[in-house]
């Protein structure tokens, strides 16, 4: 599989010559590594999605306060950790590398990462699809290095680049002075990241050896970041080419060869029929893709109390096998991108949300498109103001309940869940980030010193303790069944136009619950018959919240009235004879 893919990507005589050195640097690597055993996926899986210095404390290595406290209050509810890009970098919050083999010393060092691994599963990013100006790499590119010369992409400025897809409203070429003049070189991202060519395959070299290095040093997720972009071929739109899946496909490879723990994540925030190409046959691309259609499409439901589009499409969401699954999430470091509604709510349905986005206080950005004209890319706002009225003000009880009504449609999904740490600490938007730094994706990217986050979290009148407590709950109640195993079943069911509602069943279909989440600021009366194949053969049912128990009447119909943003997980219990 990896000679045949590098043959495919560089030809038959250099594809076997890096075959023979991939093969060296592989054997070097299993050498060392001893990998832990082969691990699939399991309920107890969901992951935290948090900066190094997201908690910190004055005199104290950021990921040192970052571990004492997750291992303080979340070892129960939470068995992995996405720690951001915690490399040197130059800008983007750490998405433009300078160093991709060390820890930035703000942060602390690999010490402090390895203490973290020792308790909790880790996410690296892997930042490959390009590099800080301020890396060595491109350093020596400036000074004409002979081995750096063919590590990025330099156009002469008369290519036809029209079609190129572009996630930014900023110019693709960037001029840069080198020692032998002038050159235009491919920034899809800034000016300050530059694209990497992996038309030259030492490129694909080094970012093997970064990739290796990062599972040695305790990665047993691995998150390609921007990898739709990888792979340039003037006349074409540069995303999603062929190759990029092949890159794809050979970085599997070699992580099943050497180290078969370790899953691969993709991040490509597209329409959903582009995302989920990133799974390939089902075998042999990503473990693991981010559910980008989630985090808008839930948000739409909330403002028109209307479950039907998000039930629709949820019923149309594929699994191609037992080893790979989606990465469900609603906040991330970036914002809500809007980009994923394509094709399942229309332009007008966009502009509604993106007006209503702008009322609670958030921005939008904007992408370019080959005819020049702009949309919609991103909401740039907290998901917990994302969801408030922005006609009157409303309590922190039902702030704190409607939020954790969205999580826990989240977290009922099948797949792996994925909190950002603003999530998880009920915070507001950061406006003034916003103001100090210039950039829209400020106001959900705050630092919290420790010391007054745990002084809120015991405030029990605070929004902070009214959603991180219950969360934690959620994710404990949620760990402890078997029924949402990532490989078990979804049925969506459809029961009311407010309620959305669906049962997920354990891998040997021998447990069962039944999830209820009203979207609406109103109760519904519920009411399934016997036509639902679990009503059929179940006659007990007990909520998972409260305890209370629920019975199949006599006429076979299950009767409930949910309150307002109430969450009810109903799990069988008993069964008919």
């Amino acid at each position: 599989m990896i000679s045949a893919i590098l043959k495919s990507l560089y030809g038959t005589e250099n594809g076997q010559l890096l075959t023979s050195e991939l093969k060296l640097i592989m054997k070097e690597f299993s050498d060392s590594y001893s990998s832990p055993s082969t691990r699939g996926f399991s309920e107890k899986d969901s992951i935290l999605i948090t900066y190094g210095d997201s908690i910190y404390k004055e005199s104290e290595p950021p990921l040192q306060t970052l571990y004492e406290f997750c291992r303080g209050t979340l070892t129960d509810s939470i068995n992995s950790i996405h720690i951001l890009p915690f490399y040197p970098f130059s800008s983007d919050d750490g998405f433009s590398v300078i160093d991709y083999y060390s820890v930035n010393p703000d942060l602390g060092n690999w010490n402090h990462v390895e203490a973290i691994g020792k308790t909790y599963r880790l996410m690296f990013d892997a930042v490959i699809n390009h590099i800080s100006v301020q890396s060595e790499w491109f350093g020596k590119f400036l000074k004409d290095d002979l081995k750096y010369k063919q590590y990025f992409i330099c156009l002469h400025g008369n290519e036809d680049i029209s079609n190129v897809t572009r996630p930014r409203s900023l110019p693709l070429l960037t001029p840069f002075s080198t020692q032998s003049g002038k050159k235009f070189v491919w920034t899809t991202f800034s000016a300050d990241q530059v694209d990497l060519n992996y038309k030259n395959p030492e490129v694909l070299i080094d970012i093997i050896k970064v990739i290796l290095f990062y599972v040695k040093m305790g990665a047993q997720y691995i998150r390609l970041d921007a990898i739709a972009y990888l792979w340039k071929e003037i006349g074409t739109s540069c995303i999603h080419l062929n190759q990029t899946h092949k890159i794809v496909q050979l970085f599997r490879s070699i992580l099943e060869d050497v180290a078969p723990n370790v899953q691969l994540i993709t991040e490509t925030n597209v329409p959903h029929h582009e995302n989920i190409s990133y799974f390939g046959n089902g075998e042999n691309e990503a473990h693991i893709v981010y559910n980008f259609t989630l985090p808008p499409l839930l948000l739409y439901s909330f403002y028109s109390k209307d479950v039907r589009k998000l039930s629709d499409w949820a019923k149309s969401l594929q699994f191609p096998s037992d080893s790979c699954t989606y990465f469900n999430f609603l906040a991330s470091h970036d914002g809500i991108g809007i980009t994923p509604l394509t094709g399942i709510v229309d332009i007008e349905t966009i502009e509604l949300i993106c007006d209503r986005v702008k009322k609670r206080g958030g921005y939008i950005s904007y992408k370019r498109n080959p005819d020049g004209s702009e949309s919609p890319y991103e909401l740039n706002i907290n998901y917990l103001d994302a969801l408030g009225d922005p006609d009157s003000s409303e309590d922190i009880d039902k702030i704190a309940k409607r939020f954790l009504t969205s999580q826990a449609i989240m977290l009922s999904f099948r797949g792996i869940p994925g909190i950002y740490y603003h999530s998880l600490l009920g915070s507001r938007g950061w406006e003034n980030g916003v103001k100090h730094t210039g950039q829209a994706r400020s106001i959900n990217r705050e630092k919290i010193d420790r010391k007054i986050l745990e002084k809120e979290l015991k405030d029990k009148s605070s929004l902070r303790h009214k959603v991180f407590y219950p969360y934690l709950r959620m994710l404990k109640i949620r760990s402890e069944e078997n029924a949402f195993h990532p490989n078990g079943t979804q049925t969506i069911l459809y029961c009311h136009r407010s309620v959305f509602t669906l049962i997920r069943s354990s891998v040997q279909n021998d447990e069962h619950i039944l999830c209820f989440h009203n979207v609406s600021d109103e109760s519904q009366d519920i009411r399934l018959d016997s036509g639902n194949s679990l009503i059929a053969h179940a006659n007990s049912f007990e909520d998972l919240f409260t305890n209370q128990q629920f019975h199949i009447d006599e006429h076979q119909f299950l009767k409930l009235t949910l309150a307002p943003y109430q969450i009810a997980w109903l799990k069988a219990v008993a069964y008919a004879d």
